[in-house]
């Protein structure tokens, strides 16, 4: 018990000196070398990182298998609570913490641009959240991990197609029985003309059923791409 308090204890100090020291790491509290990162050197380092965008027919693809058609899918890395890649989560969708997403997003673009099957791509689709959300936040977080993504490949552009019309529960707030429950008219496609042809890579920041993305998957299919694949900052175990 003493040790779970010494962790929380831990939390809220490192969380309170961020405010005043916002180039220290999320983690340890290091003093970062870059104003424009999160974490040290050795944090990152030690990131539950997949390998899944390398990797065909991998868990995640398996996942859509008869759900929705994709081309390839994939996550930078693995989720599980208490650990950093919560915090990284948490502090984007809940502290405004838009390095967070961009660091996500780095992440991503750095493990999909020498791969072959995502080389095509020519157009990021960020998950769109409701209008609600999106004035409780301030912005969209799968669209600030499209701009991480785009840092690293900046030919690629960003299209914000899809809207979420009704503000749905809460993926995070449903049980795992809940979020399998279908989600098809969730979204609408806004602008089919741009996605038409297109190379599409649908971003959203945590995969846990898959319910969502199926969704959106199958939206963007109405506007005729060529192709639909999808990448997450994060995998649920």
């Amino acid at each position: 018990m003493l040790l779970l308090y010494y962790h929380k204890a831990i939390g809220y100090l490192q969380a309170f000196v961020h405010l005043f020291y916002p180039h220290i790491c999320l983690e340890c509290g290091t003093e970062l070398v870059s104003s424009h990162s999160v974490l040290c050197t050795h944090c990152e380092n030690n990131l539950p990182y997949t390998d899944l965008f390398q990797i065909e027919n991998n868990r995640i693809e398996k996942v859509f298998w008869g759900r929705c058609k994709l081309s390839a899918a994939g996550a930078a890395l693995f989720f599980t609570k208490d650990t950093l890649v919560q915090t990284l989560i948490f502090e984007l969708k809940y502290k405004q913490n838009k390095k967070a997403g961009w660091f996500l997003g780095n992440i991503i673009g750095t493990s999909i641009q020498h791969v072959d099957r995502f080389k095509k791509i020519d157009t990021l689709i960020p998950i769109p959240i409701s209008r609600k959300k999106e004035r409780q936040r301030g912005f969209n977080q799968s669209l600030i991990i499209c701009e991480g993504i785009q840092a690293i490949l900046p030919t690629i552009h960003i299209a914000s197609v899809l809207r979420k019309p009704t503000s749905n529960q809460s993926q995070t707030t449903k049980g795992r029985l809940q979020r399998n429950e279908p989600i098809a008219h969730v979204f609408e496609l806004m602008d089919a003309v741009t996605v038409k042809g297109g190379h599409l890579l649908l971003v959203d920041d945590v995969i846990t059923t898959g319910a969502t993305l199926e969704a959106a998957c199958n939206c963007l299919w109405l506007g005729q791409p060529h192709s639909v694949s999808l990448a997450a900052a994060a995998y649920t175990l």
